[in-house]
């Protein structure tokens, strides 16, 4: 699966709703350590079938990024029955990024 852009309109849908747990990367275009790991998000995207990966960029969706009091990116979540059980900031290898699953 590809990673699903998330905003405020199918926020609750993508990911509230979810029926698998989603991996959310919150990220800005602008951002370098966004930019080298936007494509290990992406990785797991097409290899992960059993969760959901979703990407908010933080200046189309600042509501959201209040939301989750985020405040410095790259910042990744993983939302499991709409609870945030695990999440982490800044750049990491993929091996870091499997472990937060």
């Amino acid at each position: 699966m590809n990673a699903v852009n998330i905003n405020k309109s199918n926020f609750s849908e993508e990911v509230i709703h979810s029926d698998r747990p989603v991996l959310l990367d919150f990220w800005a275009p602008w951002c370098g350590p966004c930019r080298m790991v936007g494509p290990i998000v992406d990785e797991i995207a097409q290899e992960r079938a059993d969760i959901k990966v979703g990407k908010v960029n933080v200046d189309e969706q600042p509501e959201l990024a209040r939301q989750f009091s985020v405040s410095s990116i790259p910042t990744l979540m993983v939302v499991k029955d709409g609870m945030v059980i695990n999440q982490a900031t800044g750049a990491r290898p993929k091996s870091q990024i499997m472990a937060l699953l």
